[in-house]
């Protein structure tokens, strides 16, 4: 796996599209966001590059778009999204679609938000095309079926009408039911076997059955898989910071991009597109 410190310096010229999850991004940990910023800053650099997903779980907590929508110009002008909000606005504007998938944690994320920098909504899972397969892309917490208890509260959670009392609620009462919510999430995960919060092997079969290669988050466990019939399953990596206690402490991550030659069309289903994981290094 390639290490690096800016994605500019690695082939900058081939790189068509990047992507990322489970930054967990919050006013808490300002290293994370100062660390996507200056992914977002390479990736404006980025010669040919027409795509940037984000599969889910890019902030810790998410309570709904009116949290930031409903707030004054000036209140706008101090808070810790708008430089996110600027810098994904200046990315789309020059030609890179930003794309959001939905996570776990931020699964009340709306288009309205989005649409503030020019970004899309896409639901999983979603099929991209990388030179003659078909990878299928998702956040990942669906693939994990041995979590029983998780699964029924996911499929709670998704439903519309639930989501639909959510944010008919208080923003007072959306931060209590969050608190309450991640605080029993970290009791159940606290005693819960580690293979339980992984995915499960059949439910990956049956996801990447008709694709060539699958794509997701969620388990914090980056790696690439081989299947025994020949295909392929890339996990990417959550953002952490490490090395917290010294003088120039770093955010690391693994993320995925798709590279063409430098004399190749900029899309996707070239012949000669690769797909391939890359650890993401940021000096805070």
């Amino acid at each position: 796996m390639q290490s690096f410190n800016h994605l500019i310096t690695t082939r900058p010229h081939e790189a068509r599209q990047v992507l990322i999850s489970d930054l967990h991004l919050s006013p808490e940990e300002p290293a994370l966001v100062q660390a996507f910023l200056a992914l977002v800053d390479d990736c404006i650099a980025l010669p040919a590059l027409k795509r940037l997903f984000i599969l889910g779980d890019w902030f810790e907590v998410w309570l709904g778009d009116d949290v930031y929508l409903s707030l004054s110009e000036d209140e706008r002008q101090t808070h810790w999204l708008t430089p996110l909000i600027v810098k994904l606005k200046k990315l789309r504007i020059e030609g890179c679609e930003v794309l959001i998938m939905h996570g776990n944690r931020d699964f009340l994320l709306g288009q309205p938000f989005c649409s503030l920098f020019g970004g899309e909504l896409i639901y999983e899972p979603y099929t991209l095309a990388v030179g003659q397969e078909n990878y299928r892309l998702e956040h990942g917490d669906a693939l994990c079926t041995d979590d029983k208890k998780y699964q029924f509260f996911r499929k709670i959670m998704r439903h519309r009408l639930i989501q639909w009392y959510l944010l008919n609620k208080s923003l007072e009462k959306r931060l209590a039911i969050a608190d309450n919510m991640r605080q029993k999430s970290q009791e159940n995960n606290a005693n819960k076997a580690a293979y339980i919060m992984d995915v499960n092997e059949a439910a990956v079969n049956k996801a990447i059955y008709h694709f060539d290669a699958l794509l997701h988050g969620h388990t914090h466990r980056p790696e690439i898989h081989q299947s025994n019939e020949g295909k392929t399953r890339y996990v990417l990596g959550d953002w952490r910071l490490l090395d917290s206690d010294t003088r120039q402490p770093k955010v690391s991550a693994v993320i995925g991009a798709i590279t063409t030659d430098i004399n190749a069309n900029i899309d996707s289903h070239s012949n000669n597109a690769e797909f391939g994981l890359f650890e993401f290094k940021h000096s805070v």
